[in-house]
């Protein structure tokens, strides 16, 4: 029987580390998406605001069963185009 070898590697940490977020649209906790309460928190926003945000079409969203969700990949990329003064 053959064995593989896995080499472990350091993570990176500090400005020039990836981030998992923008890099594979999810993060250490595998999740591909934000609830509408965290995109509040990370754009400091009222839950309301971000709600009417989601629903207007201003932040990329979808609406999964009774629940937004926000595409972490989608929702970075959005958030991009407005720093880089992209209309959206």
């Amino acid at each position: 029987m053959r064995h593989s070898v896995i080499q472990l590697v350091p993570r990176q940490t500090g400005p020039s580390a990836p981030d998992p977020d923008t890099a594979t649209g999810r993060s250490c906790d595998g999740r591909a998406v934000y609830t509408v309460a965290e995109v509040a928190r990370l754009l400091s926003l009222s839950r309301g605001s971000a709600y009417a945000s989601v629903r207007d079409g201003t932040i990329p969203a979808i609406r999964v069963g009774g629940r937004w969700v926000i595409p972490k990949r989608r929702f970075h990329t959005w958030l991009d185009g407005l720093a880089e003064g992209g209309e959206h």
